[in-house]
């Protein structure tokens, strides 16, 4: 008997048996299902209008009369929720975010006509400041009126205040989960007091509870018109270094205060972050695919490097391996194409 015979004989365990095509299939663990998406969508005043985001290709601002049928369209594909992102015109932007709080803003009326309409999702809402400010940052700043310097950031507690305003117009125009995303201490407290003294007890909170300050986001400036127009956020968004212990901390205490969901983003490059908070947290943990990730993963399959839908559907399970129950994507209208319901 040949050598190579004899090794063959002494290999009891074969991993290579169970990877056989009948087999593959059913021994996934790992789901991804159309229910497992929330999908944003970036809402801008006026009519008519669908505009290609110049550095997100295949992602469009559009007004609410466009945008409603396109969500319409995710609904019957099997999508559950949507986030929205207001986008105003720069003309409305002060210093406070004002426009932010207009119960007739463009947020709020996606959210009314959704509602006339009995669209089939749960609508979600970006509670921040940024994209209504003139500055770009997450709320006032605690500068006030005179310029900026090295110290300049946003004032925490006026900013929780003006968020429990925005929240609660969310909630009287439709909207089932409000997500505060500027990471100000307090935020979540602050906003199931609010809302539940305004009679909206059964409006859920799902906190950005560990959202870094990371260099993944220059897209979505562009599709939300946030771009600071000094400095950055790393005064409140959070250190990439700062290990894994601060973000279990972050996720601990927005489930103390009151969220019934907690978000970890970005997601790709923080795989590690949303297996620690998955283990430590009982409330569903939402991971953000985020607008850096998009670009890359669009850029290289432009460029023939990739197998774009094989690298975006992976890309997703890794997120869902990690801990995630749900995922924010950019790749709904593909995925519909890609998986099941």
């Amino acid at each position: 008997m040949a050598d190579s015979d004899r090794a063959a004989q002494d290999l009891p365990i074969r991993p290579r048996r169970l990877r056989a095509p009948a087999l593959r299939p059913l021994l996934q663990r790992v789901s991804l299902r159309r229910r497992d998406v929330i999908v944003p969508v970036f809402v801008r005043e006026g009519s008519g209008i669908r505009q290609e985001v110049s550095s997100m290709p295949g992602v469009f601002q559009m007004s609410v009369d466009v945008a409603l049928p396109w969500l319409a369209q995710r609904a019957e594909e099997g999508y559950g929720a949507y986030l929205i992102f207001g986008v105003v015109d720069r003309a409305k932007k002060d210093e406070l975010g004002s426009a932010a709080l207009d119960p007739d803003n463009v947020v709020c009326r996606l959210l009314k006509e959704a509602a006339r309409q009995k669209l089939p999702m749960a609508g979600i809402t970006d509670l921040c400041f940024c994209e209504y400010t003139s500055h770009g940052h997450c709320g006032p700043l605690t500068c006030g009126d005179h310029p900026p310097d090295a110290l300049t950031t946003v004032d925490n507690d006026p900013t929780v205040a003006r968020l429990v305003q925005q929240a609660i117009n969310h909630a009287r125009a439709g909207a089932a989960v409000v997500a505060p995303s500027g990471m100000m201490d307090g935020t979540i407290g602050a906003l199931r007091k609010g809302l539940d003294a305004a009679g909206f007890a059964d409006v859920s909170l799902l906190a950005y509870a560990v959202k870094y300050a990371s260099a993944f986001y220059g897209p979505f400036r562009d599709a939300a018109d946030s771009a600071p127009s000094f400095g950055d956020r790393r005064s409140y968004q959070m250190d990439p270094a700062r290990g894994v212990d601060e973000a279990v901390t972050e996720a601990t205490l927005d489930v103390e205060q009151g969220a019934d969901m907690v978000m970890v983003k970005p997601a790709g490059a923080y795989l590690d972050i949303i297996r620690a908070v998955r283990e430590q947290v009982r409330v569903p943990v939402v991971a953000y695919q985020v607008s850096g990730e998009y670009a890359m993963l669009e850029a290289a399959s432009r460029n023939g490097w990739l197998d774009r839908d094989r690298a975006v559907v992976e890309s997703l399970v890794a997120i869902k391996r990690a801990g995630a129950d749900l995922v924010i994507t950019y790749y709904a209208e593909l995925l519909a194409k890609l998986i099941e319901k």
